[in-house]
């Protein structure tokens, strides 16, 4: 297969053969040390790995299953396996769409994907997060815009569903142009241009009308569905997790305060679009020592669903975790000095510092396979609309046993999709068992130069 990009073979990018190896077989080794009985000592952080000696259980497989369509409220995917919501930097600076767009979804669309998540659209101009190259869809006029891609993608016979968030204390003044609401604090190493500062009740208001009324632009720009990003420390997942909302008002302290602006957007959604189908990607727990919980995310989940949403995609992390929610063998400081804004300009001694002295101030979590399943399944257990897998999902024999033992009922993913948009037909057609990705992290991190893809070797 050759990649888009590079015109290479992805196990041949331009680069140290051994050190590619050694990133690849580095993960594999770990992922093999995490296995259940191994992994100790952080049960009151992440959710026990025990359900994944599951995916061990090879004598029987449930291809068939996989490959089957599933039902999302009222749309119907091809098969099981999606792309999760990925930022690929093709939007103008006023954040519609490029042309570029359509011909990356066409591409995924042709290689067997079984519904599209698009790349996360700001609610509101000032919420807008990521880069400059991010999609906002704050406004009517952009209506045409969007279209266009769900036109096309709809002529490939594939669903496409619009992810929608704010930034909330993960926007920066470089992309938002203002400071209206304010980025992560200074302990996270990518966002810390300012300080956090707690919303009026008169701007939570304007968030949820501009949340509702994205989910009806999005209606009319037809979109199968809308997905509300409530994960990774973005505004909404900020209200969920106690570690972050400190609000002592209507909107904190108990689950359900905190649960509220979520409830509310639903409430009026379903006012103007009636059953159009709404879905909701969660964090269903950080790292953080105050922070959200397995088992409160069962409760969250539980609410979803008597909110009327249709389906749950089951994450974990916020940004001031370290690379929790994109988990990495080992820290990508070359990527960072080459795409980060903040240290891509830096003098010599900072740069030949920052690889010696960034693996012990940024945290990296394990495993690095599947660390999101085990939560999947103890949500997918308390309700009864879909549950989505996604997080380090790379196997198609992992993903048979994730569908067929009901530990979740679709999978997502997103970096293997950059280096393999037809990833999905070569599962079908069994000529790959495995995603080329090394899962380097480098893909993320270059996010702040504009265009998403394979950076691994170029670096």
């Amino acid at each position: 297969m050759k990649t888009k990009d590079t015109g290479m073979d992805p196990a041949n990018l331009p680069c140290s053969f051994s050190r590619r190896n050694f990133i690849k077989y580095s993960s594999m080794a770990m992922a093999a040390s995490a296995m259940p009985g191994v992994i100790t000592g952080c049960a009151g952080l992440k959710p026990r790995q025990d359900c994944l000696s599951q995916l061990a259980q090879t004598g029987t497989r449930h291809k068939d299953t996989v490959f089957s369509p599933a039902r999302i409220g009222s749309i119907q995917t091809r098969n099981r396996i999606l792309r999760s919501a990925t930022t690929l930097g093709l939007a103008e600076k006023d954040g519609r769409p490029k042309n570029e767009l359509i011909d990356a979804y066409v591409e995924l669309c042709e290689g067997g994907v079984g519904a599209i998540i698009t790349g996360a659209m700001g609610v509101q101009k000032n919420g807008r997060f990521g880069s400059t190259s991010t999609f906002l869809f704050h406004q009517d006029d952009y209506i045409p815009d969007y279209r266009r891609v769900t036109d096309q993608v709809h002529a490939h016979n594939t669903p496409i569903i619009a992810q929608i968030a704010h930034g909330g204390r993960q926007t920066r003044r470089a992309v938002t142009g203002e400071a209206t609401v304010a980025p992560s604090p200074i302990t996270d190493p990518y966002y810390n241009e300012e300080t956090p500062r707690e919303l009026t009740e008169l701007e939570i208001r304007e968030i949820i009308q501009n949340f509702i009324s994205t989910i009806e632009r999005a209606q009319k720009a037809g979109f199968d569905g809308v997905q509300l990003h409530a994960a990774h420390g973005y505004l909404l997942s900020g209200f969920l997790s106690p570690a972050t909302n400190e609000r002592t008002d209507q909107w904190g302290g108990s689950t359900e305060n905190r649960f509220r602006i979520i409830r509310e957007i639903f409430q009026g959604a379903r006012k103007k679009v009636g059953n159009y189908p709404i879905l909701i990607k969660i964090s269903a727990y950080d790292h953080q020592s105050d922070g959200l919980r397995v088992p409160e995310s069962i409760q969250i989940a539980a609410m979803l669903q008597e909110a009327g949403c249709d389906a749950i995609e089951v994450s974990c992390g916020m940004a001031v975790d370290g690379f929790s929610t994109l988990r990495v063998p080992e820290i990508p400081t070359e990527a960072v000095l080459a795409f980060s804004f903040r240290y891509k300009d830096s003098n010599p001694v900072v740069k030949t510092l920052l690889p010696v002295f960034a693996p012990m101030i940024v945290n990296r979590h394990e495993p690095l396979f599947n660390y999101n399943v085990c939560a999947a399944q103890e949500i997918k257990k308390q309700v009864s609309i879909p549950v989505i897998a996604v997080g380090g999902i790379r196997t198609l024999p992992d993903i048979e046993q994730i569908i067929g033992n009901n530990m979740a009922d679709l999978v997502a993913m997103s970096r293997p999709f950059i280096i393999e948009p037809d990833i999905v037909n070569k599962f079908k057609t069994e000529s790959r068992q495995d995603s080329s990705c090394i899962n380097c992290g480098f893909c993320l991190l270059a996010i702040e130069q504009g265009e998403t893809r394979c950076f691994y070797g170029e670096v």
